[in-house]
């Protein structure tokens, strides 16, 4: 019945979606239009986005990453160890991010549904900036959009949130016909796939990117500017200029341990729809091959990240502009004896870097190991910046960690996923997952399809569900953390339009 009810909701709505997305963007624009004067003593923003990145860099512990500016931007800002996403697929995520509102208020839980279908006169973190007399520029991917997206198209950009807007399109785009794909029936974009590619860094998008990024802050260095660079690798497919690849022989690469009856506990909707076979049954010659082209990937975005990083100090714009570094969600890399890229909710999914380094704060070259979530994102900044924000925002401001990085921060983080019906699921579930400190609690299906919890102090890799025959220690966790879980997310299944074949 729910797959008949979204069929005909999504033929009979997108056009009346398209003209009251239109109509609330006009609105939206018309809100914003009225700017004050602007004041070169507000700080600026560089905020850093980077698709699909898990903490696979060395500032989060990881020994094979080599990633020397990131790892510099965290040592001299406050690295989040434990931040986590709202929900682990790019348009959501993104969507609840730069809103600062929850999936279940938002609707989006998809990549065909834009957050105004819901929220017509939301204001976004950009438009805050803009509000408050900032230029606000978008470069690359903020809002979701293809990879890279063809010459002109925006995806599902938000025109309110910007000023100014650059979509760079590189040779990677032309260079697709070269790209080694593992699996040939699946499109490059969501398949595991590769190029060591010929040229130079600036001849990618990515490294377009970073430079109309440089080019922005040398035109408005005068001012102040709200500038948001969104890089789209290590997003599949992985490419990056040959140099990279170098750094990390695949016969060196390993594939993560899993003890062999890792998944006899884990329910099946915990289980991502697009990657039903372990490892998509691809050999582990191949698999290390992939792993090889995700770091190489990661290498390559961590030079583009460090060139901007060096034009702020060329610019002397070091000293007024918080830096924000995060990705939109964490990604598998084959744990779980063979769980690839994102849409579960354990801990390599849900959790993603963050980092905000702003100037002089007293917590800098502190990591911080406090519970934060995403949408803290919006609220951090707009107080930073002395920038009015709405007073319904999800999050928390996390200014107090950036002076403090190691005090008490009594908060959990909630993070969420829809799963579509299929031949392994009889209906759409959706999962429900909670994290503090020390435990991570998971329901399906409002705990119909399964529950999972985790001890991360003494099982950090999530091998052991203590939600199955739970002894009283672990149902006292339970009955502790189902009502924290519950007032962020619902657990139902969505009423509004949805593309099951796009979740």
């Amino acid at each position: 019945m729910f797959r008949f009810t979204l069929t005909a909701l999504l033929a009979v709505l997108p056009i009346c979606l398209s003209f009251q997305r239109v109509a609330a963007q006009n609105s939206a624009a018309h809100n914003s239009a009225a700017q004050p004067v602007p004041n070169r003593q507000q700080p600026n923003v560089l905020m850093i986005a980077v698709d699909d990145l898990a903490c696979t860099l060395g500032c989060y512990g990881d020994v094979v990453a080599r990633t020397p500016h990131i790892d510099s931007l965290a040592a001299s800002g406050v690295c989040f160890q434990r931040a986590y996403n709202q929900l682990p697929l790019c348009n959501p995520t993104r969507a609840s991010l730069m809103t600062g509102l929850r999936p279940d208020t938002i609707k989006v839980y998809d990549l065909d549904r834009h957050f105004r279908d819901e929220v017509p006169e939301v204001v976004t973190l950009p438009q805050a900036f803009q509000n408050a007399g900032y230029f606000a520029a978008r470069i690359g991917k903020i809002y979701h959009y293809n990879v890279p997206a063809s010459i002109g198209t925006d995806g599902f950009d938000d025109p309110p949130s910007w000023q100014h807007k650059v979509n760079p399109i590189g040779r990677d785009k032309a260079d697709e016909d070269k790209i080694f794909n593992a699996e040939p029936h699946r499109k490059i974009s969501a398949a595991l796939s590769w190029l060591a590619a010929d040229g130079e860094d600036t001849e990618q998008t990515d490294g377009m990117i970073a430079t109309e990024a440089i080019k922005l802050m040398r035109q408005k260095r005068s001012e102040p500017f709200f500038l948001a660079v969104g890089f789209f690798r290590p997003h599949t497919p992985y490419v990056a200029p040959k140099k990279y690849f170098d750094l990390y022989p695949a016969d060196e690469m390993r594939l993560p341990f899993a003890p062999a009856d890792d998944r006899d506990d884990i329910p099946t909707a915990a289980f991502a729809h697009n990657c039903p076979v372990p490892h998509y049954g691809l050999s582990e010659p191949v698999l290390r091959q992939a792993i090889q082209a995700y770091y190489a990937s990661v290498s390559f975005i961590d030079a583009q990240v460090g060139r901007m990083l060096a034009a702020l100090s060329e610019l002397k714009l070091s000293d007024n502009t918080i830096v924000v570094l995060w990705s939109d969600h964490g990604y598998h890399l084959g744990e779980h004896n063979g769980v690839w890229q994102k849409r579960t909710l354990f801990e390599q999914s849900a959790r993603a870097p963050l980092i905000i380094r702003q100037p002089r704060a007293a917590g800098n070259g502190t990591p911080c190991s406090r519970v934060v979530e995403f949408v803290d994102l919006y609220p951090t900044l707009a107080s930073l910046a002395q920038v009015e924000s709405p007073d319904d925002l999800a999050g928390n401001d996390l200014s107090p960690l950036l002076s403090d990085p190691l005090m008490e921060w009594d908060n959990v983080a909630v993070t969420q996923v829809l799963r579509p019906a299929d031949d392994r699921l009889a209906e759409p579930v959706m999962g429900c997952s909670v994290r503090d400190e020390r435990f991570r609690y998971t329901e399906w299906g409002n705990g119909k399809h399964g529950v999972e919890l985790y001890d991360h102090a003494s099982d950090p890799m999530e091998f052991h569900n203590l939600a199955i025959e739970p002894d009283a220690a672990s149902v006292n966790v339970i009955r502790r953390l189902q009502p924290l879980l519950r007032a962020r997310a619902s657990g139902d299944i969505p009423t509004t339009p949805v593309n099951p074949a796009r979740l």
